[in-house]
């Protein structure tokens, strides 16, 4: 248990920190699981105009500490591929 005050803060900041940590992570997830959707569905535009919308905020994730940037450009980079692929198809 924190004993100083200064560990009883550094508690109240790492839940506060992980609170916004966690809605910042189901924010991003949301986004891909919109193209991941629109790909389902088979429909290229909307999976494309998805990834548009996605691409930006995997990268923000990023500069938030959410993600590692390798980590992020493949997601973004499967992601592409995979709508690149109906697109080919459509």
């Amino acid at each position: 248990m924190a004993n100083t005050p200064g560990s009883r803060k550094r508690v109240r900041k790492a839940a506060h920190r992980t609170e916004i940590n966690k809605s910042r992570r189901t924010r991003m997830r949301g986004f891909i699981r919109k193209v991941e959707e629109a790909i389902a569905s088979g429909d290229a535009a909307v999976a494309s105009a998805a990834l548009k919308a996605a691409q930006p905020e995997i990268m923000r994730s990023v500069t938030k500490g959410i993600l590692h940037k390798n980590t992020a450009s493949r997601k973004i980079s499967r992601l592409s591929a995979r709508v690149n692929a109906i697109s080919a198809t459509a």
